[in-house]
């Protein structure tokens, strides 16, 4: 027998009520649960009985409190997968983005192929803005697939944010995983044909092998992370690997109907043609294109955004051309990095080691320029290797003097500084960052070089500790005063056997009970490049656990630069310490980006910079290059990178001298011509790459989306899903009304905790698998927090969060079963004496499911959206005078004034019941008006896109259901305890 039940249709079967969706077909149901998620979503066949359903009318005699009413729409929305509105996925995915969030959104929904540049500042969160446009394309069936190109240190965070948050899950293609991943293929198969969604190393994928395969079977949508490493400069030579990557993209990006999305916060790279050949990436004529036109900027606005803090830490205000600011968002961005360079000076004993280094380092160089360009290069890599390891510290010096050179092996000069220059500078676009924090080697020769150099590592190996080595020494005076004002800092070393001796040095050490110098209650760990990605965060994760709840208990991570792109941690720590000088400034504002943006709770991160005040490189280092960085942050509010050779021209000069003339004679570097020429260039192209990325943020601000545009449709996912005043008002409610115990609220933020150990225990079955076992076993307080950037453990007051997500299923449940144990917050009805209404009022919780046809490039979608109204009439349900929207909902903050009888109620409450059926017709009316306005929303976010809109249509499903319905008495009108009616 064939099923005939169309989408959006309530069914009985196996025991419950489940919601027909459009996959159906007539020998098969494929049925979402009532109030499930789309993860308990079955198929029923043909001999499964399956009968329709309609939602019984409540039950008189089951009255709820004042409260009922709003907690019981409250608890509905939350379960929304799929509500009313234009967007399709913003229901059902576990992320609220922020207003501002929708802007890149919003631009896609209105090409018909999208081709965007999304370049917001760092920290303004573009990976959600990414996963927003990937998330709708695919409900809408818009992308049929998705690839993610990535570096592969960021690929399983890219993975892990997708699943999490959208709801998408992918597989992983990477040097380590192709070869599982192909084993399981058929005869001729391709990997993408095979996976629809993937995440690609970038690197893994750029090669002529793989390349051709990812052209031909590459999915209909495409997102490029750090984009900007993927081009270069038509002015410049660029590296064999940024012509591999930048070929894979021109040929990804050939096929015209292919959706891409480039994602960068350096779009510039500090040269223009490379910002054009990007752009040339999203259009082939913004390459060209006169940017100084009208035309020109209204074309580019179409397909680029690019947006500072400030431009949206205050939106939707009247600032921005709105009414009034009922629906300004404010983002809790820090307001302004701390800077403090800080200054050590080595020991006798150091000083003595650094100048027999340089020494050695000199002769060598020297010695190698006569025998050739190939032994001069490499002499030089191994000089460089032995000098910024001896800066770095005793560790990294002793294996660095004890360790081969990779340049050593090279055949030509040219090789030599293939394999040398990964390795010894700080190029802001290398090709990636793993790998590149081992110690390099300066050993290039056998017999009495070698000799001479272990002799120097011996030495090396005697600094260790605070008595010697005086940089580690003023460390730990500058943690314990970070640590004393309650920061909790990462320190970032360039080397991982510096990483690994700071941790040793600074950590306590349970086992010997050896105590760290920073305190017994300050947990210290270092992590490194020698760690998989997922390893890393582990550990982060596990000291974060170990230094728990403690408000007296501190958190030091010791890290290398494989944690300065990429992984956000601004959860668990507030401040940054450079102990180790990047050699480009770029890697500085990388390494602070980690911990300062969106989700960090300190309004001021601090930053402290270790240098060295008479080792002959640090201090010209700091000059030259931060500090210049620093001060253009400052006057743009955004970083503008230095090209590559031209910090690396200002730092061979740096070196030269200092092999030439050692330290004694450092001051005199600055007048020194060479130094004077490339610091010159260096200041010259800067100055000028910052002016170009003023104009071009001046010229080019996101200009295609006005606010007003953005206000309407935020108006409408909170009239569809709520707003975080509601969600904050039901978590607080109806956990208070279930036994939990709630402190907190008093301030400004509305945060507040809840211990719910003495809730229902399907409650606490819920919520376990959520915030820990552990948790809600030992009864610990659950935090909650008003702003959605939570960390782990904690729950934010947004109906995307887990937690409120539990709580919302348990009190729709227990409000749904009249014979559920326990408290039951939520009832489908109540009768209410109250001052609020002059007349006897109703107020009916609706709910409305539409079918939609929705067009798309790979044929119509069928979708199932679903919302929640209030509707209140004043007088009898045949003759009822309809209120507003705006009047049904106030009547939600109506107190009562009195009691009424119980008896009184529930007769009042059946006859009440029993006339209902006189609203169908408006009812009816009202779903039809409710069906053409999604309509009208759907239409209006795609006004550019002709073709997609033809063809959309939207019905509303009747009847509609009557969830709950509550009449509120005028407090003249109810009668008293024991008077009958």
């Amino acid at each position: 027998m064939a099923f005939t039940y169309s989408a959006g249709s309530l069914v009985k079967a196996r025991g419950r009520e489940w919601v027909v969706l459009p996959e159906s077909e007539p020998d098969l149901l494929v049925l979402r649960p009532l109030g499930g998620s789309d993860d308990d979503i079955a198929a029923v066949l043909p001999f499964e009985p399956v009968e329709e359903a309609r939602f019984a009318r409540p039950e008189p005699s089951d009255l709820g409190d004042q409260r009922a009413a709003g907690l019981l729409r409250t608890a509905l929305r939350v379960g929304f997968r799929s509500g009313a509105g234009p967007f399709r996925s913003l229901a059902g995915i576990a992320v609220e983005p922020r207003a501002y969030q929708l802007v890149p959104l919003l631009m896609a929904l209105r090409q018909k192929t999208v081709r965007m540049l999304i370049s917001d500042d760092v920290g303004i969160g573009k990976t959600i803005e990414a996963g927003l446009i990937a998330s709708e394309m695919l409900a809408q069936g818009e992308a049929t697939g998705l690839a993610v190109l990535c570096s592969p240190a960021l690929a399983e965070q890219w993975q892990q944010e997708l699943r999490s948050k959208f709801g998408i899950d992918t597989e992983l293609v990477l040097s380590s995983t192709v070869s599982r991943l192909e084993r399981g293929l058929d005869l001729g198969q391709s990997l993408f044909d095979r996976y629809p969604n993937v995440i690609v190393s970038t690197d893994f994928i750029k090669s002529t092998r793989h390349r051709d395969d990812f052209v031909r079977h590459c999915p209909d949508l495409v997102i490029v992370d750090e984009a900007h490493t993927c081009v270069a400069a038509d002015d410049t030579s660029a590296s064999a690997q940024s012509q591999l990557r930048y070929e894979l993209l021109r040929r990804v990006a050939e096929d015209a109907e292919r959706h891409l999305l480039l994602v960068t916060a350096t779009p510039h790279s500090g040269k223009e043609s490379a910002f054009r050949n990007l752009l040339g990436l999203v259009k082939p004529e913004l390459a060209q294109v006169n940017l100084e036109s009208e035309s020109g900027r209204k074309l580019l606005a179409q397909h680029f955004v690019a947006r500072k803090r400030a431009d949206v830490r205050q939106y939707l205000t009247k600032e921005d051309g709105l009414a009034d600011d009922s629906l300004a968002e404010r983002t809790a961005f820090p307001s302004d990095r701390f800077f403090k360079d800080e200054t050590y000076k080595l020991s006798p004993e150091y000083r003595a080691l650094l100048d027999d280094a340089i020494d050695y380092a000199s002769e060598r160089v020297e010695a190698a320029g006569g025998q050739g360009k190939r032994e001069a290069r490499i002499a030089w890599w191994s000089a460089i290797a032995l000098l910024r390891s001896l800066v770095s510290s005793p560790a990294a010096a002793a294996q660095t003097l004890t360790t081969r050179s990779a340049a050593a092996i090279a055949a030509s000069a040219e090789e030599a500084d293939k394999l040398g220059a990964p390795l010894n500078s700080d190029a802001a676009d290398s090709d990636a960052m793993e790998g590149m924090d081992v110690a390099p080697g300066a050993e290039t020769d056998e017999g009495p070089v070698k000799s001479q150099l272990a002799e120097l590592a011996e030495l090396a190996e005697q600094l260790k500790g605070p008595e010697k080595d005086l940089k580690l020494k003023a460390l730990i005076k500058h943690l314990k005063a970070l640590l004393a004002d309650g920061y909790n800092p990462i320190v970032f070393c360039r080397y991982i056997p510096t990483a690994k001796y700071l941790a040793e040095q600074l950590a306590n050490d349970p086992e010997t009970k050896k105590r760290g110098p920073l305190g017994a209650k300050t947990v210290v760990k270092a992590v490194t490049g020698e760690l998989s990605p997922q390893q890393r965060i582990e550990r982060i994760e596990a000291l974060a656990a170990e230094a728990g709840q403690d408000a007296a208990a501190r958190r030091v991570l010791i890290a290398t630069d494989c944690l300065s792109e990429g992984v956000n941690l601004q959860h668990y720590f507030d401040a940054v310490v450079h102990y180790d000088l990047a050699w480009n400034p770029t890697r500085h504002d990388q390494r602070e980006g980690r911990v300062d943006r969106y989700g960090q709770r300190r309004d001021e991160v601090r930053v402290i910079t270790l240098y060295g005040d008479d080792n002959g490189i640090d201090g010209k280092v700091l000059e030259v290059l931060i500090k210049k960085h620093r001060q253009i942050k400052k006057d743009l509010g955004i970083s503008v990178s230095v090209p590559d050779e031209l910090s690396t021209g200002v730092t061979d000069a740096i070196v030269e001298w200092l092999l030439m003339r050692g330290r004694e004679n450092e001051d005199a570097l600055f007048s020194a011509d060479a130094f004077k020429v490339s610091t010159a260039k260096l200041d010259s192209d800067w100055n000028s790459a910052a002016e170009r990325e003023r104009q071009s943020r001046s010229r080019f601000a996101q200009r295609s989306i006005h606010p007003e545009e953005v206000a309407r449709e935020v108006a409408s996912i909170r009239e569809a899903l709520g707003g975080a005043g509601e969600i904050r008002t039901f978590v607080r409610e109806s956990l208070g009304a279930l036994g939990g115990v709630l402190r907190g609220a008093d301030g400004e933020s509305g945060d507040f905790t809840a211990q719910v150990g003495g809730t229902p225990v399907g409650l606490r079955d819920a919520l376990a698998p959520v915030v820990g076992a552990e948790v809600v076993e030992k009864d610990r307080e659950i935090p909650f927090r008003s702003d959605p950037a939570v960390a782990r453990g904690e729950a934010a007051l947004v109906r995307t969060d887990p937690v409120v997500g539990a709580l919302a299923s348990h009190v729709l449940n227990a409000a749904l079963d009249t014979q559920a144990e326990g408290a039951r917050p939520a009832r489908r009805c109540g009768v209410i004496t109250t001052d609020a209404v002059s007349t006897r009022t109703t107020l009916l919780l609706v709910r409305y499911r539409f079918h939609l046809t929705l067009p798309s490039r790979s044929g119509e979608r069928q979708l199932v959206a679903e919302d929640a109204r209030l509707l209140a009439f004043e007088g009898a349900p045949k003759n009822g005078a309809w209120l507003t929207p705006e009047q049904a909902a106030a009547l939600l903050d109506a107190t009562a004034t009195e009691n009424t009888d119980p008896h009184f109620g529930e007769r009042t409450m059946t006859r009440i019941l029993g006339q209902l059926s006189d609203v169908n017709s408006y009812l009816e009316t009202y779903g039809d008006e409710l069906a053409a306005e999604l309509d009208g929303a759907h239409r209006r976010v795609r006004v550019a896109s002709g073709e997609i809109v033809r063809g959309l249509s939207v019905t509303a499903q009747k009847p509609a259901d009557i969830l709950g319905a509550y009449v509120y008495l005028p407090a003249a009108a109810s009668v008293p305890v024991g008077v009958s009616a």
